[in-house]
């Protein structure tokens, strides 16, 4: 999914849920904001590696556990990687969602092109309509919050 969408969900989720959105925010641009830089110094060789690992909820949960704030940002990196998995699963590469499980397992073919070419590539298959359904939700709960009064938004 591309970097923006992640934030919207985590906008989103801060919409439906009782959780900290500024936290929410931080913990979903996390993954990225650790393996994008690495993938282009070429300190890595993919663009989900460190970030987009599910080892590295060893050191979030410790942090979740530490109030809500915590629990809203170990919350939001758990909503990017999950997006990313369903991404490349309904986009017909399952495989590539073995990049949870960096440094264990990789994938045979990652796509392994930079950000900017990728999102290209995205345009028009399967999991940009779902960011699109993503992107309506969020202006769905943002003309929620404008437009209905507050006792209805309370009830």
């Amino acid at each position: 999914m591309l970097f923006l969408t992640h934030l919207a969900a985590a906008a989103v989720a801060g919409r439906v849920s009782r959780l900290s959105t500024p936290w929410l925010l931080v913990g979903a641009a996390l993954p990225d904001l650790i393996d994008k830089p690495l993938g282009a110094l070429g300190v890595v060789e993919l663009y989900h590696s460190i970030g987009h690992s599910v080892f590295l909820a060893l050191l979030l949960v410790p942090i979740a556990l530490y109030g809500r704030a915590g629990m809203a940002a170990a919350i939001g990196w758990g909503s990017h990687l999950c997006l990313d998995a369903i991404h490349v699963v309904i986009n017909g590469r399952p495989g590539h969602a073995l990049f949870l499980l960096w440094p264990f397992v990789e994938s045979a073919d990652p796509l392994a092109i930079p950000p900017g070419a990728f999102f290209w590539y995205y345009l028009g298959t399967p999991s940009f309509y779902l960011e699109v359904i993503v992107w309506i939700a969020l202006f769905a709960a943002l003309a929620a919050d404008r437009f209905l009064p507050s006792r209805v938004r309370a009830e």
